[in-house]
């Protein structure tokens, strides 16, 4: 797996657009992140259909048309440094392969976040365009409006990422050792569902796959691990990073459902270590070269995740 190209940090008075490629966002939660942003020095702009609904579909953020247009707009526009989704949800799949990708392409790198439904996009910006993206907090997501910790790093890889070329967990170590890789991952759930989808990654070979999920049982995780394993996506990961698992049943089950599932693959596997959907989520860049030190449970980056 090769190492991708690294968008250039932000600065004081980067404009920063605002989209929203699956669900629909509460406005109050909106201005909430814009405050936040511009308390940053940063310029938001919001992208022209983010607060609004689906005539039909009341949980995507209008049409997918729609969505994909203010992605594209932004991402073309070259007086914009940065996207960032406004949150998750569902919907992004259904976009994806209406965005003009060799015009994306020809606007060259720039900064993009988010994470939940937005794996998809992480996985497409990584096979279509070869991008380093950040699978972090989001701009109405109530964990970037109230957690500090959450801020904070995500501030830092913005705008000083040599200072968290290390990221610290405070989880557990599940199979010991060191190993080397290119990081990537998400959702779980989005994962298994990109399977046989255009340019969807063959395989995580050469990988620190980085893993979570929220609202699924555990019976369904075991689905989703079990059709990766099937289907031969697991041959070859290096390491395996094990975020958040809220609202998927009892945190023991799930521990022991890890363990069957990931425990056989030979490789080192940290868990709980602060990424997904928790309080004071960690943002984790995808793309870049590490190190994975299961036994001191810290992922350490070759060169920072912004040039």
């Amino acid at each position: 797996m090769n190492r991708s190209v690294r968008p250039s940090r932000l600065a004081p008075g980067a404009r920063v657009a605002v989209v929203a490629p699956s669900g629909p966002v509460p406005e109050e939660r909106l201005q909430a992140g814009l405050d936040i942003l511009r308390g940053w020095d940063l310029d938001p702009v919001v992208g022209p259909h983010v607060l609004e609904r689906h005539g039909d579909l009341d949980y995507l953020a209008g049409t997918d048309a729609d969505r994909a247009a203010d992605l594209q707009s932004a991402w073309c526009d070259p007086s914009v440094d940065a996207v960032l989704c406004a949150r998750g949800g569902y919907g992004v799949q259904r976009m994806t392969d209406l965005l003009d990708w060799e015009a994306m392409r020809a606007a060259g790198p720039k900064v993009f976040v988010g994470f939940s439904d937005i794996t998809a996009l992480h996985e497409a910006f990584a096979t279509r365009l070869g991008l380093v993206t950040l699978h972090g907090p989001m701009a109405a997501g109530i964990d970037f409006i109230k957690n500090a910790r959450a801020q904070e790093h995500l501030k830092a890889t913005l705008f000083a990422p040599e200072t968290v070329r290390t990221i610290v967990s405070g989880g557990r170590t599940l199979v010991p050792g060191r190993a080397r890789g290119v990081t990537l991952g998400g959702c779980l759930c989005l994962l298994a569902a990109e399977r046989g989808t255009p340019h969807a990654r063959p395989s995580a070979r050469g990988g620190l796959l980085c893993l979570e999920d929220v609202g699924e049982e555990t019976y369904r995780l075991d689905r989703y691990l079990t059709q990766l394993l099937r289907g031969g996506w697991f041959d070859g990961v290096r390491g395996v990073l094990l975020g958040s698992w809220r609202e998927c049943g009892p945190e023991e089950t799930v521990r022991a459902l890890l363990a069957d599932r990931l425990g056989g693959l030979g490789v080192p596997v940290v868990e709980e270590f602060g990424f997904g959907h928790c309080d004071g989520a960690l943002t984790m860049p995808f793309g870049v070269a590490a190190e994975l030190d299961a036994d001191a449970r810290t992922l350490t980056l070759d060169e920072p995740a912004l040039r």
